[in-house]
């Protein structure tokens, strides 16, 4: 999805950088005036790209070296008590590792400027300078709790219980049916058609403006925050990102946001490129599945927390990754590896819903259309929740960018099937159609939005159809009994006429849509989208895989002259693939869509945003402003006869944008 560059700092220098978690939660000290500017932490951006990006990953998550941002490494600074002057002398004098002292003092204070800012000390009006070293304080900080060993999951805190009455232990039949129960949210899409539509009316276009927050929860785990939350007859199910190598699975009362348990997991040893995300859960026969990041498949009872089994899905070590919230199907939990920025052969595979085995795996890369032995590191990886055709026995989804993502050169052909909507049979895995929308792709344009199912109007005919939100700005829309295209819409963003052929690219590498889940509206027959206008310049580097390591062969920024960062978020109509309206947004949107029967879709925005917009007319009717970034789908329920609505903010780490640790929980003001 998204990662750039190359070169090697020591692992050691993440001991001392990683204080600052600092700014993303309580206690967050501020650097004085002087501490270092904007401008000085732009200029460490291209120096850490160069030398140090390699070990510690595109946005300081740790790769072959460790995290320079995260709390579990915060804790190591307060055992050295580091200061910044000899946090300085240390990167100084030791850093390249392959070159010691090699670099200008200028660059050795502008990349520590540009971890300051990732870790949120403020800047001030002067740059950072060898005689203000001092004057910025890495202690003190709040202190954590101690974490349990990786691979043991305590008993669960229980504040209350799941009320013995909720349907917690769904069948086959209703999760067929939720369409026809508009009380609840009990997939990730509310249906397998991944529509994100609720068919409720109590909050509508003439009374959005009342909406008002009845519970704001706060998980404890400040970190880039994704999840769709599960609502089943008042009993909501989230997951939170990974903090300090662990994540927490919680079950609410939907109505007030109180706690009914939450698990504490605990992750081994996992590599990522963007951030320590989890998307949600999947409900079903009774239990709760999770994916987790070192690329497991975990089972929790869904009234008690309880781990019940959990399953490897893939090696983590040589970069397989879990995010997605898994797909529950006849009997069947179905997940798709993470990780495409690494050397590995992508896959969606599906697991006995009962006891963890694995039914079927199908890989992604197809080894006639990738030169030589290139298929068995080729990407295509599969990041987000698959759309199911129940009639047709289909499971449908998007494929990630082929790997080296940026370098074509070891991997000619049109590297099948990467880049594509691909649908699969549920029974057995096998392929039964794919439609590639870039074909040997070398601008990392993935397919990665979850795909949606509608029927389509054309020549007098009703056809069945799957829609994806492509990174390289078009929604494609095909055929869902044969994978042949119908239509591709209007472009949702800038895109440059050259944008195949320049090295100043956009969309750029992160889109078009990044991951975030559209939704569709059957009341106005239109998909509404998340869009980024973000110009960048790639650079290609041609190198040999090694296992384990990332592996773009290319290295793309953000173009800075000029510099184009801006979103929108558009409504295109399904049925002629014209664009309907488009809002205009300030920054990149990333998160995901909820449309509802009181004609609304809601959205929100890294500026900490919740907009509610008029689905036929674009026409902005509400906006809540959380103090994190509302960078996650939205999803609508009814408790007792009330609708609410539901949504994580807690910022993102792709690009940056403020993080928190809140669910926001919202109905009419009585």
């Amino acid at each position: 999805m998204r990662l750039a560059g190359w070169s090697r700092v020591a692992a050691v220098l993440g001991v001392v950088a990683a204080a600052a978690l600092l700014g993303a939660g309580a206690g967050s000290p501020t650097a004085p005036a002087g501490g270092y500017t904007r401008a000085q932490a732009s200029d460490g951006q291209y120096v850490y790209v160069q030398y140090c990006l390699r070990c510690h990953g595109a946005n300081l998550q740790g790769a072959d070296g460790p995290p320079l941002q995260g709390p579990q490494f915060a804790r190591s600074l307060v055992t050295g008590k580091m200061t910044t002057p000899a946090f300085y002398g240390f990167i100084h004098d030791g850093m390249p590792m392959n070159a010691p002292g090699s670099l200008a003092d200028k660059q050795y204070l502008s990349v520590l400027a540009f971890i300051l800012q990732k870790n949120a000390y403020a800047p001030g009006p002067a740059p950072l300078t060898t005689r203000t070293l001092a004057h910025v304080r890495l202690l003190p900080y709040p202190n954590l709790a101690p974490a349990p060993s990786p691979g043991t999951t305590p008993a669960p805190e229980v504040s209350a219980t799941v009320p013995p009455a909720a349907r917690v232990a769904l069948d086959d039949s209703a999760l067929r049916g939720a369409q026809n129960d508009a009380n609840d949210w009990p997939l990730p899409g509310r249906t397998y058609a991944n529509w994100r539509y609720s068919p409720l009316a109590q909050i509508d276009t003439s009374n959005v403006a009342k909406l008002v927050p009845v519970k704001l929860v706060h998980t404890g785990m400040y970190a880039s925050f994704e999840t769709t939350p599960l609502v089943v007859d008042g009993v909501m199910y989230v997951t939170t990102p990974v903090v300090d190598h662990h994540m927490r699975i919680m079950a609410l009362n939907a109505a007030t946001g109180d706690t009914l348990w939450s698990t504490t997991y605990a992750l081994g040893s996992f590599k990522l490129c963007c951030g320590p995300n989890n998307r949600g859960a999947s409900l079903g026969y009774g239990n709760l599945y999770v994916t987790t990041l070192d690329a497991k498949l975990v089972a929790f009872d869904a009234r008690t927390g309880k781990e019940r089994w959990e399953t490897r899905v893939a090696d983590p070590s040589v970069g397989y990754s879990e995010s997605m919230a898994p797909q529950v199907y006849d009997g069947e939990v179905i997940v798709g590896s993470a990780g495409g920025e690494w050397a590995l052969r992508g896959f969606v595979a599906a697991y006995d819903a009962n006891t963890g085995k694995q039914r079927w795996r199908w890989y992604s890369t197809d080894p006639k259309t990738f030169a030589g032995n290139s298929w068995k590191t080729g990407g295509g990886t599969v990041w987000t929740t698959p759309a199911i055709d129940a009639a047709r026995h289909l499971v449908i989804f998007g494929t990630g960018n082929p790997n080296p993502d940026l370098d074509g050169s070891t991997r000619a052909g049109d590297n099948l099937y990467t880049d594509s909507i691909v649908a699969l049979d549920t029974r057995s895995g096998k392929m039964r159609w794919y439609y590639q929308e870039v074909k040997h792709d070398l601008w990392d344009y993935d397919a990665t939005s979850n795909v949606v199912l509608f029927d389509v109007h054309r020549g007098g005919q009703t056809i069945p159809a799957a829609g994806e939100a492509g990174k390289v700005g078009w929604f494609f829309i095909v055929d869902r009994r044969t994978g042949a295209l119908l239509r591709k819409s209007e472009p949702f963003v800038t895109q440059n006429a050259n944008m195949f052929k320049a090295n100043s690219v956009l969309p750029g590498a992160n889109g078009g849509s990044e991951w975030s889940p559209p939704a569709y509206s059957p009341q106005t027959r239109r998909v509404y989208i998340l869009g980024m206008d973000q110009l960048m310049d790639f650079k290609r580097q041609n190198g040999a895989p090694h296992p384990g390591f990332i592996n773009t062969g290319s290295v793309f920024t953000n173009k800075q002259k000029p510099k184009i960062q801006s979103g929108s978020f558009t409504a295109i109509d399904t049925d002629t693939g014209k664009i309907a309206w488009q809002y205009k947004a300030p920054a990149p949107m990333i998160g995901g869509a909820l449309a509802t029967g009181g004609g609304l879709v809601f959205v929100g925005e890294g500026s900490g945003a919740f907009d509610a917009f008029d689905a036929r007319t674009g026409r902005k009717l509400w906006t809540h402003r959380f103090v994190g970034g509302a960078n996650a789908p939205a999803v609508s329920y009814q408790v007792n006869g009330t609708q609410y609505i539901a949504v994580a903010a807690g910022g993102n780490f792709q690009l940056d944008y403020a993080r928190s640790d809140v669910i926001g929980i919202f109905k009419l003001k009585p």
